[in-house]
């Protein structure tokens, strides 16, 4: 479609950041054109995001502000995807009358059309069953440099009693694994040198499609990409990481020793309200046993506070636990309370002040592991990913192995060299924030 301009905003998770990328091939592959600027866009589209309330009322207000232009600007049709075009299809053209067309989180692949449509004037919601699998033919837009996110599998079957992704994107569904190195093969070749691996859980991947849990096959052919230099895993639930996965981590060097292991809680009471399937022991005896195989692993988990029912015995609890466990990263979220799960009827909601009191005394604590650890790292040497230049500085952004973009922190690199984004680089670290370090490059360390 010549001439016709877009505007794309893309809100919440790196999933959702997947989808966008696709929709943003398909829309690229059919002659649209995308512009920075909202007031000189015909079309503007919105991926939304509303997994807790934060999200859903940042959606909204982004849509409010993205309608005005219809009015200042030069747009035709305002189209919203993702997680509210999902679960609030009635409630958005009642409330949000400036909506042109909504697209569900599983229609994602018919955003052309949908585009098409709303520009002749023709009304086109696209609703998918929840346990459809978008598989678009047209190439990504890689939005992110030098990495990539591949999303592995759609959907959820755990049913923890505080999520509603069930709701929004259905059961647990698989990408085929020849699609999946297809599609890596081409994000490298589009510039991407570290591939990070995320659904709502990675490690389950391939139980659908083949019978049995397949992780471990896809990371192999995912290391065999010639010009991929890391690999990285979010989302491992605790309960499904086997020796097998342990074993492919500490073997293969392009995988960094890294997991993102979300356990959410460690008060046994707690965790069985929150219906996860583990318990504080089975959580101890695996952190345990990664730190003996992988010596050096970066562990990084997610915790809530404010769960219905949470006690402050619960809580300190909790605060006990993470003391003792030193998670090199570690994210706490306040309950934010979901309609249309178990826990929204739950008795005994625990109110804002107290859930974000609890909160941030985890992260007070937190910060000083986090700082401990990173005085540790002081001395050591060790390859980092080149991030891009520090305008006006003779320094350079980077990551270890231990930081995951945009959730983890980074290192200030000293140096004049011309660097470029993606190289891999040896490093000395000279200095340590609470969360960055500061290094040099070896061989300058060494002069």
């Amino acid at each position: 479609m010549d001439n016709v301009r877009i505007h794309f905003i893309s809100l919440g998770c790196d999933k959702n950041l997947v989808d966008a990328e696709s929709m943003l091939g398909l829309l690229s592959a059919h002659g649209y054109v995308f512009t920075e600027d909202a007031s000189e866009a015909d079309v503007i589209v919105i991926n939304t995001c509303c997994f807790i309330h934060d999200a859903m009322e940042e959606s909204i207000q982004t849509i409010i502000d993205m309608g005005a232009c219809k009015e200042t600007g030069n747009c035709k049709a305002l189209i919203v995807t993702g997680c509210l075009g999902t679960g609030y299809t009635e409630e958005m053209h009642r409330e949000l009358p400036e909506v042109d067309a909504i697209l569900s989180a599983s229609a994602y692949d018919q955003i052309v059309s949908v585009v098409e449509d709303v520009l002749a004037q023709k009304k086109h919601d696209a609703i998918s069953d929840v346990n459809a699998l978008p598989l678009p033919d047209a190439k990504r837009v890689l939005t992110t440099g030098h990495y990539a996110y591949l999303k592995i599998a759609e959907g959820c079957d755990k049913r923890c009693t505080y999520c509603a992704i069930p709701k929004m994107r259905g059961s647990y569904r698989s990408i085929p694994m020849e699609r999946l190195v297809a599609e890596a093969q081409d994000l490298v070749k589009q510039g991407a040198r570290e591939l990070i691996l995320v659904a709502q859980e990675t490690t389950l991947y391939g139980r659908d499609l083949y019978g049995e849990k397949s992780l471990c096959r896809l990371l192999e052919k995912l290391c065999g990409i010639e010009d991929l230099k890391w690999i990285r895993l979010l989302y491992c639930y605790p309960e499904e990481i086997d020796d097998d996965l342990i074993d492919v981590i500490a073997r293969e060097e392009k995988i960094c020793n890294y997991l993102d292991i979300p356990i959410q809680h460690a008060s046994d009471r707690i965790l069985k309200r929150m219906g996860r399937r583990t318990s504080q022991q089975d959580i101890r005896e695996l952190i345990g046993k990664l730190r003996e195989r992988i010596p050096d692993i970066c562990l990084r988990t997610t915790l809530i506070s404010g769960f219905p029912g949470e006690t402050d015995e619960d809580h300190a609890e909790l605060l006990n636990f993470v003391k003792e466990m030193r998670f090199d990263r570690l994210g706490v979220f306040t309950y934010s309370r979901q309609e249309g799960t178990p826990a929204y009827d739950f008795d005994e909601q625990v109110d804002e002040k107290t859930a974000g009191s609890r909160r941030d005394e985890i992260m007070r604590l937190q910060q000083e592991i986090c700082y401990d650890k990173s005085l540790d790292l002081v001395g050591e040497k060790m390859n980092v990913l080149v991030e891009g230049r520090l305008i006006d500085e003779d320094a350079c952004l980077a990551r270890t192995y231990r930081d995951a973009p945009d959730v983890d922190g980074c290192l200030f690199l000293q140096t004049d060299r011309e660097l470029i984004s993606g190289e891999l680089v040896p490093v000395i670290v000279t200095g340590a924030h609470e969360y960055d370090l500061i290094g040099e490059l070896a061989d300058e360390s060494a002069e």
